[in-house]
């Protein structure tokens, strides 16, 4: 295994940006719990927490594929700083903003801005992955290990997070802090590493050349010169309208089982093994991505797709049926396994589908719909559980 992930690691300037990306990525997971937390604190109103990290969240997901299709067009850098540098502004009014008490629609508008132009970097990372290895096998290889520096960053951020904001010598604000020097530091190391960034495909002008788009004829080819539109949308593709319709139930598979897992800890009596329950979907979904990433595999990316899908759809099915948190856990942490790799088969699919010039717009369509799917999940496994208690949400889950 550390082989085949050393060959990839190996080549100049990857292990680099691979790092600065996982830097970058933390705050994905620390943004969200930081305003519940501080807001609350702060405010005393949970309704008010969750309208504010409503505003990013929401933010996030339509800012990040309008990014990316600049990202494609003009260029990681060109684009990213400027968006980077607002995002950070717009993150640090917010714990000014917040800290003084100023009313609710400011801190919303604030981190509504804070989200919609911090990108998708998962997707800037996997797309300088694809200008730096050819083969298919290595661009499976390091798609796995981005998603696994994904749940390395969902396993870590939340606790670190939760440490910093009810310390008792840290203002209850240090998670946003963290999270905007992560940003900083992370995407700032990104994006100064030029020499690895891909080429940027300016979009045709009408009457220029069309772009590619995989499985068309190239130029030269004998119907040069057809009518052809100068641009597919990434929607109209679709085994990458598949995947995103398919990520879009499994993100709300995930924010469901926010909800249930808090509330099965809680009928429990066991309120603080609910962060250990949540943990266990990432580190079954850790550790398959190591293991599924270590090695090729003969069978065509729609079944293996099929057979994630399949695999977490049982999994989940059987979580309501759970009698306590042992074996709710050792449940969810088996299910884990599942959504590594099919996370990695649906990029690779999107990968395979798209045009190289909308390659980081296809990929951050995936966190979009996921992150979607979780804010649609949560509000569905919210009203699932005050009706029926977690066996209600869970079943929202299945």
């Amino acid at each position: 295994m550390s082989s085949t992930y050393g060959h990839i690691l190996r080549i100049p300037g990857a292990a680099a940006f691979s790092i600065a990306g996982l830097l970058a990525r933390f705050p994905m997971s620390m943004q969200g719990i930081s305003t519940i937390l501080a807001v609350q604190a702060l405010y005393g109103s949970y309704s008010a927490a969750g309208a504010v990290a409503a505003a990013n969240i929401v933010a996030a997901a339509l800012g990040a594929p309008a990014l990316a299709r600049l990202v494609d067009e003009r260029g990681q850098s060109k684009v990213m700083l400027p968006a980077l540098a607002a995002s950070g502004t717009a993150l640090f009014g917010l714990i000014l903003a917040t800290s003084a008490h100023a009313d609710l629609w400011l801190l919303m508008a604030l981190a509504a801005l804070a989200g919609g132009l911090s990108g998708s970097m998962g997707s800037l990372v996997r797309s300088r992955w694809t200008t730096v290895v050819t083969r298919p096998e290595d661009v499976h290889t390091a798609f796995s290990l981005e998603a696994a520096f994904d749940e390395v960053a969902l396993i870590i951020g939340p606790v670190l997070t939760t440490a910093l904001c009810t310390s008792s010598m840290l203002p209850v604000t240090s998670g946003w802090i963290a999270s905007l020097s992560l940003q900083l530091i992370g995407g700032l190391w990104f994006l100064f590493q030029r020499g690895t960034e891909p080429e940027p495909h300016p979009r045709r002008r009408r009457g220029g050349a069309p772009d590619e788009s995989p499985g068309e004829p190239q130029e030269g080819s004998a119907t040069e010169g057809d009518a052809r539109p100068p641009h597919r949308p990434v929607l109209s593709h679709g085994a990458a309208f598949a995947v995103l319709v398919a990520f879009l139930f499994a993100g709300a598979l995930f924010g469901a089982s926010d909800v249930a897992s808090v509330a099965f800890a809680t009928e429990a009596g066991r309120k603080s093994a609910s962060g250990a329950l949540l943990a266990a979907w990432s580190i079954g979904s850790l550790m398959s991505a190591l293991i599924y990433g270590s090695r090729s595999w003969r069978w065509p990316l729609w079944k293996q797709f099929l057979a994630g899908t399949t695999a977490l759809a049982i999994g989940a099915s059987l979580l309501p049926l759970a009698p306590g948190l042992v074996v709710l856990g050792a449940l969810m942490a088996i299910t884990g396994m599942a959504i590594a790799p099919t996370i990695t088969t649906g990029n690779n699919i999107v990968q395979a589908t798209v045009a190289p010039s909308q390659l980081t717009e296809g990929l951050a369509w995936i966190s979009t719909s996921l992150n979607v799917g979780v804010s649609l999940g949560s509000m569905l496994g919210g009203r699932a559980v005050d009706t029926g208690g977690s066996r209600g949400g869970y079943l929202v889950v299945a």
